[in-house]
């Protein structure tokens, strides 16, 4: 057993032995169906700490000859596959985390020299006896192996992609990375599959064909891999029952992330701290400053920032993901950033309507802490005063709730200020620390109607008022409360066993004002 080929199993050990293990093991299953076939070569990009690494190292306990993994898999799905003893710990496993060799060397080419000195060296201390034709060469050496033991390589690389990440604007370098992985792994008989994961897909270099030779799995697509992607509703409704968590909020805080023929996707770090820790926060962002999102968003593109305030407001907005490159300095419009974005995991994609979203209110409010400190003007005043407004609401205070709206009124230089639906945009933003309290609906199905926003308080503050949003264009806000009464609004919620708070808002398009009202339904 060596540090880098034929690892041992320890790691994958203390993943099923944690308090949450979710079964991921039936990703076995698709690389034993593709092993030694033209499909042998799998990458997988996925968000940051959405279980890439522990998925890698359950691939190298599985095929490694260094270690015996089969009690480790009793009780877990794959076990009754038929294809399990076929491959189990009988290949030579390289396991390389790329972003460790990175960290230890300065320049790619010193990298890559490294990288090879130490993979030979592994591979000379497990096989001593080979006559190796040029030691300083590891692929020929590799070859040299197969052809005189007959035993396969199955090659894992984990953070494949930390070149293009770190080395952003290094076109040299980056090319040079990509010519060595492919006289590492391109067109070798004696590898029989190739795992690569990371958070970018494999990079486009015009005519460049580096690693075209891989299947590719991503954010955009995940194919027969996208229950994998995270938790899937299932399996987060048994998490939700063990640890007498509420499926609901959950759902609304981590939940968001869509693939053609499975079940929702539930972001895996956040759903097992909320499990583990008992409460319902921000837990993504806790490995990585919401700065790396603001970077993106307050890039000048035309229409950039219009789309971000839409979606804040809980829009889908169209997007083309074609013409990205996969890097994270090539942009020439808005698609290209907001394509980068799906990848980071800060935007969801639907495959069938083409668009992009804002997935859960967890990366909602990564959104709102980026936009708070950028220079978005009247828009960023808004989120830092939204919880004024919120407690004026709170105290009924008509006039004081209109002049936050008024602030949070942004001009035709972002949306065309001239409907009902922009003015829900206004109101979410004049609101947007209501998401700290409750859950929200725009369009809630409510008595002979459908009410334009209602808020739910979450189940941790009972003691907040539901509140029921009547919007009114150019028309006035007692219509809007007569509205919200005439039509029933509040039937839906009669099992809510609080007060209840109607607030009718109107702008006025002559006075280019906001006028507020606000009546109390005692329960």
């Amino acid at each position: 057993m060596g540090v880098y080929l034929n690892p041992g199993n320890d790691k994958f050990y203390k993943a099923i032995n944690s308090e949450i293990y979710v079964d991921k093991t039936e990703l076995i299953q698709y690389t034993n169906r593709v092993f030694n076939t033209m499909q042998q070569n799998v990458c997988v990009s996925r968000p940051r700490r959405f279980g890439k690494s522990m998925t890698a190292n359950m691939l190298a306990a599985y095929y490694s000859r260094g270690c015996q993994s089969e009690k480790l898999f009793d009780g877990l799905k794959i076990k009754e596959d038929s294809s399990f003893s076929k491959y189990l710990n009988k290949y030579n496993v390289f396991f390389i985390n790329m972003q460790e060799f990175l960290s230890r060397r300065k320049t790619v080419e010193k990298m890559v020299l490294r990288l090879n000195r130490i993979l030979m060296r592994d591979l000379k201390q497990e096989y001593p006896d080979v006559d190796y034709f040029d030691e300083e060469d590891l692929a020929e050496s590799m070859q040299d192996v197969y052809q005189q033991t007959g035993c396969p390589f199955v090659i894992i690389i984990d953070e494949w992609d930390c070149i293009f990440r770190e080395y952003k604007s290094d076109k040299e370098a980056q090319e040079q990375y990509l010519d060595f992985l492919r006289d590492f792994l391109k067109d070798k008989s004696y590898i029989h599959l190739a795992y690569m994961t990371g958070i970018l897909p494999v990079k486009k270099y015009g005519t460049h064909s580096a690693l075209n030779m891989f299947d590719e799995f991503s954010m955009i697509y995940a194919g027969p891999l996208a229950k994998f992607v995270g938790f899937t509703e299932t399996e987060v409704r048994e998490l939700c029952e063990k640890y007498h968590m509420d499926m609901r909020e959950i759902r609304e805080w981590y939940d968001g992330y869509r693939f053609e023929n499975c079940e929702p996707v539930y972001n895996p770090r956040s759903v097992v701290n909320g499990m583990l820790f008992g409460s319902i926060r921000n837990y993504w962002n806790m490995t990585e400053s919401f700065e790396a999102l603001q970077t993106y968003i307050d890039m000048n593109f035309e229409g950039l920032k219009d789309d971000i305030l839409s979606m804040l407001a809980g829009e889908h907005i169209p997007v083309n993901t074609g013409n990205f490159t996969n890097d994270m300095t090539t942009f020439r419009d808005e698609n290209d950033v907001l394509t980068l974005l799906i990848h980071l995991g800060y935007l969801a994609y639907d495959s069938t309507e083409h668009c992009v979203y804002i997935p859960n209110n967890e990366i909602r409010n990564e959104y709102a802490n980026a936009v708070s400190v950028s220079d978005w003007g009247e828009v960023s005043k808004a989120l830092k005063n939204s919880a004024d407004v919120l407690n004026a609401i709170w105290n009924q205070n008509e006039q004081m709730v209109a002049q936050g709206i008024q602030r949070a009124h942004f001009e035709t230089s972002h949306l065309q200020y001239n409907d009902e639906n922009a003015l829900s945009y206004t109101i979410s933003l004049a609101l947007y620390a209501a998401r700290n309290y409750y859950s929200v609906y725009r369009e809630l199905p409510t008595g002979k109607g459908f009410a334009d926003m209602v808020f739910i308080p979450r189940k941790k503050f009972p003691d907040k008022p539901a509140l029921v949003v009547e919007l009114k264009w150019d028309k006035s806000a007692k219509g809007a409360i007569s509205q919200i009464k005439q039509k029933q609004y509040c039937k839906s919620l009669e099992e809510y066993a609080g007060n209840i708070l109607l607030a009718g808002i109107n702008y006025s398009k002559k006075d280019k004002e906001h006028q507020c009202m606000i009546e109390k339904i005692m329960k």
